[in-house]
């Protein structure tokens, strides 16, 4: 389910209003309205000029790896990542993304006691919970959340916290945050491990062998991506989903890199 045409125009083309800032956000996060041909919603601007550089990601911006992540998010179908656009605002260029109403009663994380995850959930690992005790961290069992995992794995998101999910009222899940995503190197971090070493379901290899096609010298998704990327995140992107569709079954750990990002929500 792609996200609506209407929706990447206004927050390409319309009026941008600062109405205040994302306290919590590790970079420059302005919350903004957006106004366009009698339509207004609510985005997030995150403006360049607001990042702080990354040692081991000296190439690009954060607000193009973004605009990235939602290209490639749309040329899965799934639609899990809110319409975003790079553009230029108050402040300069900048990421402008859909404002999502989560719900927040929507359980997609939980610590239980045991040693095994109970019907409906998957393990991620033991967690400290203070006083000498651990419990395990699972998430559900879901299948927007098997999707979401693939397209990290695709873009190799570094950094998939509990915080950047957000489902809605209405069923949807959509993943935020994607300004760490693309390297070259293999950078996955994520807490969405539950599914490790499994093999991949027959709707998301067919959903890679479409994003091989797409991301073929001249296909749609690799024009889109030649401004967003570098030359080489690119050639490593294609190879990713190269290797997923050779191995058929969801990465696992390498076992010489922190798996789970920190703090982990």
């Amino acid at each position: 389910m792609t996200s609506h045409p209407a929706d990447a125009d206004l927050l390409a083309h319309g009026g941008l209003t600062v109405r205040g800032r994302i306290r919590d956000a590790s970079n420059a996060a302005l919350f903004c309205t957006v106004v366009h041909d009698g339509r207004e919603a609510s985005c997030v601007y995150k403006p360049v000029a607001g990042e702080r550089p990354l040692w081991d990601f000296p190439d690009g911006t954060l607000a193009a790896r973004e605009a990235a992540a939602y290209e490639v998010s749309e040329a899965t179908g799934w639609g899990l990542v809110p319409p975003t656009v790079l553009r230029d605002g108050p402040h300069g260029e900048g990421m402008v993304q859909l404002w999502i109403d989560a719900a927040p009663e929507a359980e997609l994380l939980a610590l239980v006691d045991g040693e095994e995850p109970g019907p409906g959930w998957k393990a991620i690992g033991f967690a400290d919970v203070g006083e000498d005790r651990t419990a395990l961290l699972v998430h559900a069992d879901d299948e927007r959340l098997r999707r979401l995992a693939v397209l990290d794995a695709v873009i190799n998101n570094a950094d998939r916290k509990g915080g950047h999910l957000l489902p809605t009222a209405d069923g949807r899940l959509y993943g935020i945050d994607h300004g760490v995503a693309f390297h070259t190197d293999d950078k996955l971090r994520t807490l969405l491990w539950g599914w490790a070493g499994e093999p991949l379901p027959q709707e998301c290899l067919g959903v890679l062998k479409g994003l091989q096609d797409a991301l073929r010298d001249g296909g749609a998704l690799a024009a889109r991506l030649a401004d967003l990327i570098t030359p080489a995140e690119q050639q490593a992107l294609r190879a990713r989903v190269d290797g997923l569709l050779a191995s058929g079954v969801h990465p696992a750990p390498a076992g010489d890199w922190p798996a789970i990002p920190w703090p982990p929500v």
